[in-house]
């Protein structure tokens, strides 16, 4: 039992630092994060968290892992796979714009890789394996639609993703200066849902034979 609890708060504590961390990263990028920052955030000690991850870039990598893994999480492959063409096209745009909406500090973290030409992802083998099966979902969705006659011909799956995610993401990171010159609050939620209905209808048109 005593070895069972132990466990339990070797895995809480690591979460925490795991949490505190994304959070430390969204707001100051990777250079500017402070371990002695995200341990108070965490409510653990410095050793303890040097004890579970190596370093300042060991961290950043496995947030990183995290971020995209749950982005993965809210494609929902399977339930995409078993709806017609368009119903499935439709749900895989909902919910790459939800996980940007949803959790904002993803883009501030793809901002800070990208800055950093992504050397901390390159290294992950996870992220790629994530990643291969989402554009043969995409391109299963896109051969169905064109046998059923309503996806045109030669769509790159990849291309199209970027597009997607293209749609949500520069709205949300772009929303303050858009926002001010536009004088709209583009994040209310009238307005994402606008958007939200603006990228559908996009993308659909994009794919029309």
């Amino acid at each position: 039992m005593e070895k069972v609890k132990q466990k339990r708060n070797a895995t809480v504590s690591r979460e925490n630092i795991l949490m505190a961390a994304m959070a430390e990263f969204s707001e100051h990028g990777y250079n500017g994060a402070r371990i002695d920052r995200i341990v108070k955030r965490a409510a653990v000690s410095k050793n303890l968290a040097y004890h579970y991850f190596d370093s300042k870039e060991d961290l950043f990598l496995q947030v990183m892992e995290r971020m995209y893994a749950r982005m993965r999480q809210h494609h929902s492959d399977l339930k995409i796979q078993g709806m017609s063409p368009v119903d499935g096209m439709k749900q895989l745009v909902r919910h790459t714009y939800a996980h940007f909406v949803e959790y904002p500090e993803v883009i501030s973290l793809l901002n800070t890789e990208n800055l950093h030409k992504a050397v901390h992802i390159k290294g992950s083998k996870r992220i790629l394996e994530l990643y291969d099966p989402l554009t043969q979902v995409i391109g299963d969705l896109l051969n169905r639609g064109v046998t059923d006659g309503v996806f045109r011909k030669g769509v790159d799956p990849m291309q199209l993703y970027i597009t997607i995610s293209g749609l949500g993401y520069f709205y949300l990171s772009n929303q303050f200066t858009l926002g001010t010159v536009f004088r709209t609050e583009l994040v209310s939620s009238e307005q994402l849902k606008v958007r939200e209905e603006h990228i559908i209808d996009v993308v659909l048109g994009y794919l029309r034979p």
